[in-house]
């Protein structure tokens, strides 16, 4: 074994960095006889040097982390400070000063992940970022290396832990939304300003990364489709469950039947209850991995928190400092399909639509024909009317989801339907 240390900068020192220090100190031995030399943590960024952090030196801390990263004998820097700025430039700086990286930053490699990656190339850096995706649960590393010489078809999972809790709340004990968000911020699932998980922002980050890495070609966060789950309400809920189904969060990426395209979207949709999916509960992750070769894969646990996200970024910790000590580096961004990402126009989906109706004959035919004018064929219809007012509830085969849009517009303008009580997706059928 090597004695000399490689030395680790950590940029960051929140929940996950104070978790990777702490792992860093305790396992230090396992960790040295894991890589084949002992690891130092060299230094530690923050931007408030007067909190007590435990079990890190005070010698350690700085707020000064472009000078860390510029010292230039740093081997490895751990970014966990999140967003864009300066998270993008320290990361790059620390490449000019051969250091590789190990980030956990979705919003950055969604954004950019083609120019860091072009930069970790340019300097000869391993950049590494298991963490990014879905917490603990190994995923990237499987995608980017064990199915490398398969053919990957489809990703589909819940990579959001906040709002699968809220969903999952208002699935078993009938809470609204609201409701399930605030136990949800008393338990700590959800931040002071939930928006990029409850908009789905957090998920279509992930989704743009994974259809990258899955599809070799590249994907950005402004090519996903997305939408939160703002909007889902009891009502809905409660017409899945009349389905025996279910309503989740989803991201789903895929590559088109002729292979010429991609796809890569979030939203919600009902799925049956005898998928595998829908009996993730809680703040869990769980992600369907379909490739031609190895058929469909099921990666499950939790995708967020400090020590489940630290046990991802020390795994690639490991991983890159093996890399070192071997003069190599891991393998690199893989975008040589160049596939185009289709508009979500284009994808075949089905539709769940609950209309409030006027409960007078006619009025099934008449939004049976305008469906039948948008080429959308109906699956299922289920009526039910009282004292004038009726509820009609429609379930589509697949069709262009842009026919399935245009159908709801038409379906505005009829006399007969008094409004578009829900709309939402069917997955997983």
């Amino acid at each position: 074994m090597r004695t000399r240390p490689l030395k680790v900068a950590l940029l960051g020192c929140g929940v996950v960095g104070s978790e990777v220090a702490r792992i860093m100190t305790t396992h230090a031995d396992d960790l040295a006889a894991r890589i084949g030399a002992p690891v130092e943590l060299a230094g530690v960024a923050v931007r408030r040097p007067s909190k007590v952090r435990e079990g890190i030196a005070p010698a350690l801390i700085t707020t000064d982390a472009t000078a860390l990263v510029q010292r230039g004998d740093i081997d490895v820097v751990v970014e966990v400070i999140g967003g864009i700025e300066p998270a993008r430039a320290l990361i790059t700086t620390a490449f000019e000063n051969g250091a590789s990286v190990v980030s956990a930053n979705k919003a950055l490699l969604a954004e950019d992940g083609a120019a860091l990656h072009a930069a970790a190339e340019k300097y000869g850096r391993d950049l590494y970022y298991e963490a990014a995706v879905a917490g603990a649960i190994p995923l990237v590393r499987p995608l980017r290396e064990s199915l490398a010489g398969d053919k990957v078809n489809r990703v589909l999972g819940i990579v959001n832990g906040t709002t699968n809790f809220i969903l999952d709340k208002m699935d078993t004990s009938g809470a609204g939304y609201s409701e399930a968000l605030d136990e949800a911020t008393a338990l700590g699932y959800a931040e002071a300003d939930p928006t990029a998980d409850v908009e789905g922002f957090d998920a279509a980050a992930k989704a743009a990364i994974l259809a990258g890495i899955a599809f070799h070609t590249r994907v950005k966060i402004g090519d996903v489709h997305r939408e939160g789950i703002t909007e889902v309400t009891a009502a809905d809920i409660a017409s899945a469950r009349r389905m025996g189904c279910t309503v989740k969060l989803l991201a789903i990426c895929e590559r088109a039947a002729d292979g010429a395209s991609v796809t890569a979207r979030v939203h919600p949709a009902m799925i049956p209850l005898s998928h595998p999916l829908a009996s993730v509960r809680e703040a869990y992750n769980a992600v369907f991995v379909e490739a031609e070769a190895a058929g469909q894969l099921m990666f499950y646990g939790p995708g967020a928190g400090g020590s489940p996200t630290a046990s991802a970024v020390l795994g690639d910790l490991v991983a890159v400092c093996r890399n070192k000590l071997g003069e190599a580096t891991g393998p690199g961004e893989s975008a040589y399909t160049r596939l185009p990402v289709s508009p979500m126009g284009e994808v075949v989906t089905r539709y769940h639509i609950s209309l409030d109706v006027a409960d007078k004959p006619g009025v099934l035919a008449q939004v049976a024909t305008v469906f039948a004018e948008q080429g959308v064929s109906i699956d299922t219809v289920r009526q039910q009317g009282k004292d004038g007012e009726a509820s009609l509830v429609v379930v589509t085969h697949r069709a262009p989801d842009a026919a399935l849009s245009g159908t709801v517009e038409a379906l505005r303008k009829l006399d007969t339907v008094r409004g578009v009580a829900s709309i939402m997706r069917v997955e997983g059928e």
